[in-house]
């Protein structure tokens, strides 16, 4: 019984650990097992694309490609016949053109997805150009068409609004901004309520319009959470307004994050036992109101660990309140106080009593865990980490970062599985699976983020290899190539899930949240804690709108001193007026900021001290260069008319080989005819580095003439001592090299 003796197809993702011979290629899985896997002359191969990319050939022969050491996926057919399984391979994804790269390191890649999600979700939302929230809708067809309804949920749009708020802090497009702005105004007028009285603000689980007249509904109609006030709607409902207010400041959007941080305070903390209660009774606001049934007195990984991502951590770096810093680190110890269980399950806890005693009978998730709910818990816990330095924050997600592997990740394909079991019975070598094997979208970006945190923070190279593992499989089949945005769902082999629910693009669960969150943040940690590339950020604050008149850009809670200002340019202009390390801006007053004489106010423009005309409205653009703090190097690559030229200036040392491949990766994609290496001002050449140009001069090709120029004595030693000086020419100026065509 239950013999495998029927053909199938599936994915395998690994590392390959023997070329093409004979039509065979091996590849080695994450865990170690090893496959032969035969090419056909029906076999095609695709280099990965990012979203909105036409189709990319790999730009070689795919058996010059299948090297030892690169990361491949496979996607095929098993034979059993002979007595043994064979496996013929059908269609291949590279995932860089080098051995080593990962085209999702490329400086702009997060960016330009992130841009391409902003344009499908614009053009969803509002086809015709004009942004207007009265015609929102949260049902989108796998096209990005309406689906008509009467229907429009809070959180969907401030998700929605995050999105757009996000998009315009990487691109500086002025539609990205326009839409949170008139979301965020949207939200505050149809769904939002102020009790003065009391100090607090509540949000409307959804208004329905219909023939020019809404209606609101107040309590949840979702789920498990029907009939009650779920507060992970009213997190929710904050994650687009605060995400907006980053960039302008308005102080409209702050006092309604005030007043709805009080009603957390008022209503949902437990001040006797901890930790914040799930729902509340929409009558009593009493989270012990029998009307509530299974939610009554209950406590969740949403009621407690979601304020952090959803608008906590983006309002404590939008003011740097101690109140906010408070509550990081109060959710922090809870999470890290009782949601651990491994005496009993490798994953945590989610569900509670008030007493914080397990609740396995919840109707929906019983005594199972949520893979992504456990790495969202370790990339919090570093953010956290990173304001307050408690080394129990950081042990857990150690913990957890060493555990999920094993117990959520499918290393045979890739990617992180969704709900499962969280003990096993006697027999069962796997953690089961409840519904299915696919995988969602969200559980994906709490994997990459997650671990690219961790490889940034602590610089552990087993945490690199899973950041890259996770990204690798998202880019490669979430991505709608064809219809633009991404899938909600795949299979565990990573074609896409198109039925139900799970084929929309917008629904209750999707919205843009989770998609844009994995660029912006991918993009943050990529570039500023692992590659080293600098990055501009875009805001328009209002005119007095920060407290003090002080912009803070620090873009998300990374380890102390490891980023810094490097620019600022306000209206085009460059601005001198800020604190590089504390990563603030004193802004320049405006004319609507003066309260008298306005002629003879001169605002603080460095260089550049003008006079502000009467009745001038001044509109601050401003733009900011984030850079990693403390580098002793500077890279730089330009290429132009098939040559490269890369600046090398500072001590290039050991530090740097990340940063020296990347750049390196990129000239063996472009294949110039000449590599020039200039390294004038480069003190001197770490042996680490001095091999990768040794590994990569070779791939660079025969056809590409490597030039060094200026190179110091030490240079020209390392350079020695590696046998690189056969292969390359030393010049002591560009002027030296011959033009090639």
């Amino acid at each position: 019984m239950n013999e495998l003796n029927f053909t199938f197809s599936d994915l395998i993702s690994g590392y390959v650990t023997a070329p093409v011979k004979d039509g065979v290629y091996s590849v080695k899985t994450v865990d170690g097992r090893e496959y032969q896997i035969t090419l056909t002359d029906a076999t095609y191969a695709e280099m990965m694309r990012n979203l909105g990319d036409p189709w990319t050939d790999p730009g070689a022969p795919m058996e010059t490609l299948l090297t030892p050491g690169r990361f491949v996926f496979s996607y095929g057919t098993y034979y059993p016949e002979n007595g043994k399984v064979s496996f013929e391979v059908k269609h291949i994804v590279f995932v860089g053109r080098g051995d080593t790269e990962f085209r999702f390191e490329a400086q702009d890649w997060w960016i330009q997805q992130i841009r391409s999600l902003g344009d499908f979700y614009f053009k969803a939302q509002f086809p015709d150009g004009v942004v207007n929230f009265k015609e929102y809708r949260t049902h989108l067809t796998l096209e990005g068409q309406q689906i008509e309804s009467t229907r429009q949920e809070t959180d969907t749009i401030s998700r929605m609004i995050y999105g757009f708020a996000s998009a315009y802090q990487l691109t500086g497009d002025d539609r990205y901004l326009e839409a949170a702005e008139r979301g965020t105004e949207y939200l505050r007028d149809h769904l939002r309520a102020i009790d003065e009285k009391e100090g607090i603000a509540y949000w409307y689980h959804a208004v329905d319009v219909k023939g020019g007249h809404e209606r609101k509904v107040f309590a949840s109609e979702f789920g498990d959470d029907y009939d009650a006030i779920p507060a992970y709607e009213q997190i929710y409902a904050l994650a687009g307004p605060i995400q907006t207010y980053r960039i302008t400041g308005d102080p409209r959007i702050l006092r309604d994050a005030e007043m709805t941080v009080n009603l957390f305070d008022r209503y949902y903390l437990d001040k006797d036992k901890g930790g914040y209660f799930s729902h509340l009774d929409p009558i009593t606001l009493d989270p012990r109101a029998e009307s509530l049934t299974h939610n009554r007195a209950r406590k969740n990984w949403n009621s407690v660990g979601d304020h952090a991502p959803a608008y906590l951590i983006n309002l404590w770096l939008a003011t740097g309140e101690e109140r906010y810093a408070k509550m990081l680190a109060y959710t922090a110890d809870t999470i890290e106080g009782y949601f651990k269980d491994y005496d009993n399950s490798p994953y945590v806890n989610e569900k509670f009593f008030e007493d914080w005693s397990h609740d396995h009978n919840s109707p929906l998730q019983k005594n199972r865990a949520i893979v992504g709910h456990n790495l969202k818990i370790a990339w919090n816990l570093m953010r956290i980490y990173h304001m307050q330095p408690n080394e129990k924050y950081k042990a857990f997600a150690e913990k957890i970062a060493a555990i999920m592997p094993e117990v959520g990740m499918d290393k045979q394909r890739g990617g992180w599985y969704d709900m499962v079991e969280r003990v096993r019975t006697p027999g069962q070598e796997f953690h089961h699976l409840i519904w299915h094997d696919r995988k969602a979208w969200w559980q994906q970006e709490q994997g990459i983020l997650a671990y690219l945190i961790l490889a940034g923070s602590l610089k552990k190279p087993e945490y690199l290899r899973l950041a890259r593992e996770s990204a690798a499989f998202y880019n490669a089949w979430f991505p709608d190539n064809d219809s633009g945005g991404v899938y909600f769902n795949v299979l565990a082999n990573g074609i896409p899930y198109l039925l139900g629910t799970e084929r929309l693009k917008g629904s209750h669960s999707m919205s843009g949240y989770h998609s844009f969150e994995l660029c912006y943040l991918a993009a943050i940690y990529t570039n500023l804690l692992l590659t080293k590339q600098p990055m501009d950020f875009y805001f328009k604050p209002q005119p007095g709108g920060f407290k003090d008149n002080v912009l803070r850009v620090q873009p998300d809670i990374l380890p102390p001193g490891s980023v810094k200002i490097e620019a600022v340019w306000i209206n085009g202009e460059r601005y001198a007026d800020f604190d590089a390390n504390a990563m603030t801006i004193n802004l320049p007053v405006t004319q609507q900021e003066v309260p008298a004489h306005p002629l003879q106010y001169r605002p603080a423009w460095a260089g550049n001290p003008r006079l502000l005309p009467p009745n001038e409205k001044e509109e601050l653009r401003v733009r900011v260069r984030i850079a990693p703090a403390g580098l002793p190097y500077d890279l730089r690559l330009s290429m132009e008319g098939g040559k490269a030229e890369l600046l090398l200036n500072g001590n290039l040392d050991e530090g740097a080989v990340l940063a020296f491949k990347q750049e390196l990766d990129r000239v063996v994609a472009a294949k110039p005819s000449q590599l020039v290496l200039l390294t004038e001002d480069l003190t001197a050449l770490s042996k680490e580095c001095g091999r990768v140009l040794v590994f990569f001069q070779n791939k660079i090709g025969m056809d590409t003439d490597i030039f060094v120029v200026a190179a110091n004595d030490d240079v020209r030693s390392v350079l020695g001592d590696l046998e690189l000086l056969d292969d390359v020419t030393l010049v002591n100026s560009t002027d030296e090299i011959p033009s090639k065509a």
